[in-house]
């Protein structure tokens, strides 16, 4: 062993004496160390549970269901330019249609107005002098439930013959719920969406959180495709290009059938609807659960990059402070080594007993930065009911970069000293 275990927890000793000494110029040099992994750990507590429970939510949403698009976030997250896909051509209900009568391996599909990629229809529901806020106000199929896997909590799901005759009826999420009937039953109700009568048929449960946060996703209420249409003007025409109409198409397989072969099939049918080459590519987003994952996944790791980026700054900084404290202490202690030296010490315990003073520093940095860091995750989760995850590793990594910091920036002075002639320094003044 290069150096004794007993000396070893000498110098250690040592080196907590001389920070507690020097508080002020050890406090000093570890601020950026405690920066840095506060900045880590903190950081990555909110990333990761946001993460985590983000993911928990896509996957409630419906693991199989297939959504078709005019464009969507796997489109703008491949670096497809914005002007151009906003000149591919509108989806219509004919093409829901078509998927439904052609696509043998789908089970069912349905067609939602007002929620696809461009800005969302918006209305106030009013009942009895009450409104609530502005939600969202989609139109879709009598298959919504099944598809999107939202329960009906009360009352019914409007039928197939009220979706053919355009019947004003709407099922209300949570959201409008709780503002307008917290204490009474609303199936039966008549309210007011913007100046149109509707009829109560329904209430939706409790859509899944996105990352823990109310993002609204209950702020909602569903009428029939066609009473959208009729309402909202709405004619989902696919010979108007350069508008984004907000419609989305969804299917969900057959329980005999993969996910795969429907995609397929999907695709075909679109493509021979829009008239597409073999060689030209799709003028459509055809989205799942796994491509969601797939574009959260890319924005995730560029957020984790760019915040190792800022937390390494913050320990270079630190680095830089340690060896500019070590190289003075060095300077201030060329008496004490001199003298140490004339009593026997070897260079490479002069060494270790700088080096570890300057880990210890460093570390003593790394662990404060884990209380801070820490600190500020579980504030933000009670404070705001942020999802929060604190991994050992976060904690490892902490204490591992803060350690390097002190070794790098560290073995400088370390050197410097070990290498002092011990005659001079005891002439050192």
């Amino acid at each position: 062993m290069p150096i004794k275990t007993g000396l070893l927890w000498e110098v250690v000793a040592m080196a907590l004496d001389t920070l507690r000494v020097n508080k002020l110029r050890s406090a000093l040099t570890v601020l950026g160390i405690v920066i840095g992994v506060t900045a880590i750990v903190g950081m990555t507590s909110l990333i990761r549970g946001f993460d985590q429970d983000l993911r928990n939510g896509i996957r409630e949403l419906g693991p199989n269901t297939i959504f078709v698009a005019k464009f969507s976030g796997v489109s703008l997250s491949a670096g497809k330019d914005f002007t151009e896909l906003m000149r591919r051509p509108n989806l219509t209900t004919e093409d829901a249609h078509a998927i439904e009568r052609n696509a043998s391996s789908v089970a069912m599909v349905d067609v939602w107005l007002g929620g696809g990629p461009g800005i969302p229809t918006q209305e106030r529901i009013f009942y009895r002098g009450q409104s609530s806020k502005q939600l969202v106000i989609l139109g879709v199929g009598e298959n919504y439930p099944a598809i999107n896997f939202v329960p009906i909590v009360a009352g019914r799901m409007f039928t197939t013959a009220e979706v053919q005759h355009r019947r004003s009826v709407v099922n209300l999420g949570q959201g409008p719920y709780q503002a307008l009937f917290s204490n009474t039953d609303p199936v039966g109700k008549t309210v007011r969406i913007g100046a149109v009568p509707y009829t109560v048929i329904g209430v939706l449960g409790k859509r899944p959180s996105l990352g823990g946060f109310d993002l609204g996703q209950d702020e909602i209420a569903i009428i029939p495709s066609t009473t959208f249409q009729k309402q909202f003007g709405m004619r989902a025409l696919r010979t108007q290009r350069g508008e984004n109409r907000s419609i989305l198409i969804a299917a969900l397989p057959r329980e005999d059938r993969t996910r795969e072969e429907a995609m397929k099939e999907v695709e075909a049918i679109m493509r021979v609807r829009h008239g597409l080459r073999l060689d030209e590519p799709n003028d459509f987003d055809i989205i799942t659960q796994d491509a969601a994952l797939e574009v959260w996944e890319t924005f995730t790791q560029a957020t984790f990059l760019a915040l190792v980026v800022i937390s390494s700054i913050a320990l270079m900084v630190g680095g830089i402070g340690v060896m500019a404290i070590m190289m003075i202490s060095v300077t201030d202690r060329t008496r004490e080594i001199g003298l140490r030296k004339a009593l026997g010490a070897r260079r490479r315990e002069i060494l270790w007993q700088f080096l570890l003073e300057a880990v210890v520093l460093t570390s003593i940095g790394g662990v404060l930065g884990i209380v801070f860091g820490s600190a500020i995750g579980l504030t933000v989760h009670f404070a705001f009911r942020f999802p929060i995850s604190l991994p050992w590793w976060s904690f490892a990594l902490g204490i591992g970069f803060s350690a390097t910091v002190g070794i790098a920036f560290g073995m400088f002075p370390a050197v410097k000293a070990a290498r002092l002639d011990p005659i001079l320094a005891l002439h050192y003044e």
